[in-house]
């Protein structure tokens, strides 16, 4: 297998089902380092369809990954990283999702310290992402609430990143040389 170099951050994002974590899986294999995966979705034994999901992610992975199912305390868990091992984190909206009951104050003070793990980080990052808000409306508070709090959460941590991509159909496009920023929006 042939070693890839990999930026300090890599952005991986795409709808539900798309090749996402399979492509992040990809890079971070390819990379030829010791992977550390940080699994950020809840264990759920009493739900059938999500303990399948989990199994069919443990299955795809080499054993020689280390897996830390690290739930919210994600920055605790890329600060603590060994130089020379990549994290793969998997995935950030199953984060914000366990964030989702945080009163806006304690939500804001939550992302900004992901945001200041990721930029102190020691070891290289791939970051799983879902893409939401391209269809319909969510129905509910709590939905909208997910919608917009990991939409900006994708946003701040594009900062972070010296590289991503956007999965779809199994595709993997490279975002940020077929891309361009898209200009703040200053408070009026």
């Amino acid at each position: 297998m042939v070693a890839v170099e990999l930026g300090r951050c890599t952005l991986v994002t795409g709808p539900a089902n798309s090749g996402k974590s399979r492509w992040a899986e990809d890079l971070a294999q390819r990379s030829g380092l010791a992977i550390q995966y940080l699994a950020t979705g809840p264990q759920l034994p009493d739900d059938p369809a999500w303990q399948l999901r989990l199994q069919r992610h443990r299955q795809r992975r080499p054993s020689s990954w280390q897996t830390r199912d690290v739930g919210f305390a994600l920055a605790d868990a890329i600060r603590s990283c060994r130089p020379g091992d990549l994290a793969l984190v998997d995935s950030l909206g199953t984060w914000v999702a366990a964030g989702l009951e945080l009163e806006n104050p304690a939500w804001h003070s939550a992302s900004e310290e992901l945001l200041m793990a990721l930029e102190q980080a020691g070891a290289p990052l791939i970051l799983v992402g879902e893409e939401t808000g391209w269809g319909v409306v969510p129905p509910t508070q709590s939905g909208g609430l997910f919608r917009d709090r990991l939409g900006l959460l994708l946003q701040q941590t594009m900062s972070c990143c010296d590289a991503a991509w956007l999965v779809l159909h199994g595709r993997a496009i490279e975002l940020l040389a077929n891309s361009r920023a898209v200009p703040s929006m200053e408070p009026g």
